[in-house]
């Protein structure tokens, strides 16, 4: 009887003090920011970030099937969820952490062309082309890589086969019969909250060699996907004007009730085309009508991927120190034309920004308003872009004891040497959950960095009530969403004042750590004449910037021989409120932050140790990864 009755008593004592004491979620209102005591109820801004490629293709487009790639949608899917596979030079190959999300971005042009063109499809060998193309096929190796840039050559050029055409033209059976394909497997893979598999295409423009290139996002499925075919580039139903892609968009979304997005690619390959300011390739003016076609379709834009980092270029940023990361300048794509210094300013992220803010001010709208997100643009169904686990661009790049030393292509005009190649990149999604629509959403809104390969965690505020305080929280998201806009944002609020900026990483949990973070700003002076300034605003070691304000390298303790290096410098995470020091409240300006990683081996040197080969003189052998995240905007009040 005394043990029950102090079982009684506690079980008072319970129900009473659970009706006085639990608060509730009003009074937590001003107390305490989660509003309620468990931080992560009631909260509805992204938690979480998701890692995928925007920008993969299998063997299904005609010249990663002309490279040499017999991995299809099947396997593209499998491998990328974190699957192993054989890769198409019979390699065993795993990504050391699956993709969280995937879009299958195969050429939309001659849909059903390379699977034929394997099989040695008589209509395909009835012409000299198609011929000539299965011969390098067969043979495989260089001349299976010479024929696919033939082929490239004679798209950009305009002189494909017209029977090639038509016969793999959207109507034609080959043609939508793989577009259907394309669908129901993306249907199969799609997994809300584990997995993400977007439908998709490249819309790949090439004017006379010189990158155009989209990749179009489907937030849908294949109800309202089934309803189109996807836009194409080939005469006579084909367009190479971006203008015409913005068309197919708005016919999409109009005609389905749909939504879809364009991602631009590889500006440093259009040869000053990419990114125009008076007059587009086709001689019409960039108008009014351009600048809000673009800045409606084009959220986003890939800075970074295999051929080549296109964040800034040293040229243009002379004052930057790690402008010159993973450049590609020697031409265009099918290198059939050379690259001049006039070009550089229409091809890069950075100069395309600062352009943007010019065009807004003659035009009423910046077209070049857009968020940054890496890819890979991989040709073998392999997202495989780690240094260590390097599976390149097609089955031709990938590994082998020779794989450095060969030109990946090689013309009169100049050569992208085998070991240029960059193992880049990652789209980094700030979304709600890991679905179509909650990633697309945040796509379309600009909540996305790039990055050349780890998966170090960014974010990135901007408001005007900052302070350290916010800091000392493990979750400082919640002040960030609280007090301000985060990236792909904008600063609208009338003051005078200086905007203040939080950003925090950290490292990538398997990777390298951190050297620091800086802070890119981009202005127009009173003039109408564009600057841009990098700060070193949070770093490791307790390094202190020189006389004239440089911060000393952070040092490097790679090892070439064993293809390692250590942590025993840098830091796991870095932290920082800025504000920003020139500011002047009647320009506008854009700011991004940039991480970066201490020095770390590249591919090459673990290709050095795992085959015995030497790397070329020429070749860099270790670089700092790093991330880019979307800007933020500043816009004076009126």
């Amino acid at each position: 009887m005394k043990f029950a009755s102090i079982a009684g008593s506690a079980i008072f004592a319970a129900s009473v003090a659970s009706a006085q004491y639990v608060p509730s979620v009003e009074s937590l209102e001003g107390v305490y920011k989660g509003k309620t005591y468990s931080p992560y109820a009631k909260r509805d801004f992204p938690s979480n970030v998701y890692w995928g490629d925007t920008h993969l293709h299998t063997a299904l487009s005609p010249d990663a099937g002309l490279f040499g790639n017999t991995l299809g949608l099947e396997e593209a899917y499998r491998f990328n969820r974190g699957e192993e596979v054989v890769s198409a030079t019979g390699l065993p190959v795993r990504l050391a952490r699956p993709l969280d999300f995937l879009v299958v971005t195969d050429h939309s042009d001659m849909m059903g062309f390379a699977t034929d063109l394997a099989k040695g499809a008589p209509n395909i060998l009835a012409t000299e082309q198609g011929k000539r193309w299965y011969e390098g096929l067969q043979a495989g190796g260089e001349e299976s890589a010479n024929a696919a840039l033939d082929l490239i050559t004679n798209f950009s050029q305009g002189t494909l086969d017209p029977k090639l055409v038509a016969d793999y033209a959207p109507g034609s059976p080959a043609y939508d019969s793989v577009w259907q394909s394309v669908i129901d497997a993306a249907e199969k893979y799609n997994d809300p909250g584990n997995f993400t598999a977007f439908i998709g295409f490249e819309w790949t423009s090439l004017v006379k060699g010189n990158n155009l290139h989209r990749n179009v996002i489907l937030r849908d499925g294949a109800f309202r996907a089934r309803q189109v075919v996807p836009m194409v580039t080939q005469p006579p139903i084909g367009s190479t004007d971006p203008l015409d892609l913005y068309a197919w968009l708005d016919k999409y979304e109009s005609g389905t009730g749909g939504q879809a997005l364009a991602i631009a690619h590889n500006g440093n390959l259009s040869n000053g085309l990419m990114f125009p300011f008076d007059a587009q390739y086709t001689g019409k003016p960039v108008d009014e009508n351009y600048v809000q076609l673009r800045a409606k379709w084009e959220p986003l834009y890939e800075t970074t991927q295999i051929k080549g980092d296109g964040e800034a270029h040293p040229f243009l940023s002379p004052d930057d120190e790690f402008a010159d990361y993973e450049t590609w300048d020697a031409g265009n794509l099918d290198l059939t034309e050379a690259k001049t210094p006039e070009m550089l300013k229409h091809e890069y992220a950075r100069s395309a920004l600062l352009m943007g803010l010019q065009l807004e001010s003659k035009l009423g709208t910046n077209p070049y308003k857009f968020g940054q997100v890496g890819s890979t643009d991989a040709h073998n169904s392999l997202s495989a872009i780690e240094e260590e686990n390097f599976f390149s661009k097609a089955p031709s790049a990938e590994p082998s004891p020779t794989r450095m030393h060969h030109p990946f292509t090689k013309t009169e005009i100049g050569a992208f040497e085998g070991y240029e190649l960059t193992a880049s990149g990652r789209a980094a999604v700030w979304a709600t959950e890991n679905t179509r629509e909650a990633l697309f959403d945040a796509m379309e809104r600009k909540e996305t960095y790039a990055t050349t390969g780890p998966r170090m965690m960014v974010r990135f505020f901007g408001g005007w009530e900052f302070t350290d305080d916010d800091l000392r929280s493990r979750n400082p998201a919640f002040a960030g969403y609280e007090k301000g806009v985060p990236m792909g944002g904008d600063l609208t609020q009338p003051t005078g004042d200086a905007p203040t900026f939080m950003v925090y990483a950290l490292r990538d949990p398997i990777g390298a750590n951190l050297d620091r973070i800086q802070i890119v700003k981009g202005w127009m002076d009173a003039n109408g004449e564009t600057q841009e300034r990098v700060y070193d605003v949070a770093w490791s070691d307790g390094r202190e910037p020189d006389a004239e304000g440089k911060l000393p390298p952070v040092g490097n303790t790679v090892d070439l021989e064993a293809a390692t290096w250590t942590n025993t410098i840098g830091a796991s995470e870095l932290a920082t409120i800025w504000t920003d020091p020139d500011f002047d409240a009647s320009q506008k300006a854009f700011y991004y932050a940039r991480v970066l990683e201490i020095p770390t081996p590249r591919w090459v040197v673990y290709d050095a140790l795992r085959f015995g080969v030497e790397i070329p003189e020429e070749a860099e052998k270790t670089g700092q990864e790093r991330a880019y995240t979307s800007p933020i905007w500043y816009t004076p009040a009126g």
